[in-house]
């Protein structure tokens, strides 16, 4: 699944042309193409789907919806490493019982 995740601005930078930003997304930080915000700056929050920032977001949301992505697990489905949850699953999307 691909979810749309809030996250916090932690730094900007120009990459050859191109804006992009350090992200954290509640203790997990990629980096973020701000193309499709260019005014974002450090300390806002943006949802961030597959690697551009899409639209900013207040703080008080971006925390609740970090939260509740936390304790449903999909913060670690999200950014997980996929070859360890590849091997908790049996490729038809069911758990392996160990």
């Amino acid at each position: 699944m691909c979810l749309a995740v809030p996250g916090r601005v932690l730094s900007v930078e120009d990459r050859d042309g191109t804006r992009m930003a350090t992200v954290d997304f509640g203790g997990v930080v990629k980096e973020v193409c701000l193309e499709y915000l260019p005014d974002l700056q450090v300390g806002e929050y943006a949802i961030v789907h597959v690697g551009f920032a899409l639209q900013r977001l207040d703080e008080e949301s971006a925390r609740r919806t970090l939260e509740l992505f936390e304790n449903l697990g999909m913060l670690q489905e999200e950014f997980g490493d996929p070859w360890e949850q590849a091997g908790d699953s049996d490729g038809l999307g069911r758990e392996v019982q160990r």
